[in-house]
C-alpha cells in the first residue's frame, strides 16, 4: 500500500472525517485531502503525530518500505510489537520487551540471551544453536553498539533489584526467592481472576510492559507462581499450565 492508501484506510477505520483528522494533527482539511490523493505526503513532525494517533509505526504510514527488527534483541517487528516512547509514540527501533515507555529494559547481553534462546529453540534449531546465533548477532545491533550512549548508568537495574528485594521480603509461603525479573508484555500475562462473586477481573493493561517471572513452587505440584510488578504495584499469583485456573495470592500497592 502507498502512503495515500494507508492514511485513507486508517482515517476511515477510525471513523474520522478529513476535517476531524486535520484538527487532531494540526493541519488543514486540504492537506489531508492532498495526502489521500497522493499529491503530497506528511512532513516528519506530522508523521510522528499520525503514528501516535493511529498507534502504528512511521514505516507503516509510508507503506512499509523497510523490514523492521528490534535493535536490541533482533525480533522482527510489526505494529503490535513495537515499543513506545515515554509520551506513547511508537518507536520502531525496539520491541515492547526491550523498550517500554522510554526505558530500555536490558543492560546485560547475557541476560537477554538467557531469556531469548529458549523461545527460539525448535525441532530443527537447538537452544545451544540459538545462543550461538544471538552471541554473534546481538553485537551488530544499534542498541548494543551504542550502549555506552544509550544506557542509563545502571538505574533501571537498580530499580529491578529494589523490586526483587521487596518481593522476597513478602515471604510468600512455598514461593522460592526471586533472582531475576524480565520484561513481560501485558497482553501475554493479563490473566482473569475469579472473584468470590463469580465475576472475573483483570488487573493489568494489555499494552503495558511489566517486570516479572515464573517460579516453580518449593512444595512441588502442577501450579506455578507468577510474579509481576512495576513502579506502582506487586502482583503474585499461581496458575496451571499455560496460565489456566489462575488464583490471585497478593496484590500490593507500592
Amino acid at each position: 500500500m502507498s502512503t495515500k492508501d494507508v492514511i485513507y484506510e486508517l482515517r476511515t477505520k477510525n471513523h474520522l472525517s478529513q476535517d476531524e483528522l486535520a484538527e487532531k494533527v494540526f493541519v488543514t482539511r486540504q492537506a489531508v485531502s492532498r495526502w489521500e490523493t497522493g499529491e503530497t505526503v506528511p512532513n516528519t513532525e506530522t508523521l510522528k503525530l499520525l503514528s501516535k494517533l493511529f498507534n502504528v509505526s512511521i514505516n507503516t504510514l509510508l507503506g512499509s518500505p523497510h523490514k523492521l527488527i528490534c535493535q536490541c534483541c533482533g525480533m522482527p517487528l510489526d505494529d503490535t510489537l513495537i515499543g513506545r516512547d515515554q509520551d506513547g509514540t511508537p518507536n520502531e527501533q525496539y520491541c515492547k520487551w526491550c523498550y517500554a515507555d522510554g526505558t530500555y529494559t536490558y543492560s546485560d547481553m547475557d541476560n537477554l540471551i538467557d531469556v531469548c534462546a529458549p523461545h527460539m529453540a525448535t525441532d530443527g534449531f537447538t537452544e545451544e544453536q540459538a545462543r550461538a546465533y544471538l552471541k554473534q548477532m546481538l553485537p551488530t545491533l544499534d542498541y548494543w553498539k551504542r550502549y555506552e550512549e544509550l544506557g542509563d548508568g545502571g538505574q533501571f537495574e537498580a530499580f529491578k533489584q529494589q523490586l526483587i528485594e521487596e518481593i522476597n521480603a513478602l515471604h510468600i509461603e512455598g514461593m522460592p526467592k526471586v533472582e531475576t525479573l524480565n520484561a513481560l508484555v501485558g497482553q501475554y500475562v493479563n490473566l482473569a481472576y475469579r472473584l468470590p462473586s463469580g465475576a472475573e477481573v483483570k488487573f493489568l493493561d494489555d499494552n503495558t510492559t511489566y517486570l516479572g517471572n515464573q517460579l516453580e513452587p518449593e512444595f512441588g505440584g502442577d501450579r506455578c507462581f507468577g510474579v509481576l510488578a512495576n513502579m506502582d504495584f506487586i502482583l503474585i499469583c499461581t496458575y496451571e499450565c499455560e496460565g489456566a485456573n489462575p488464583e490471585l495470592v497478593l496484590y500490593k500497592k507500592r
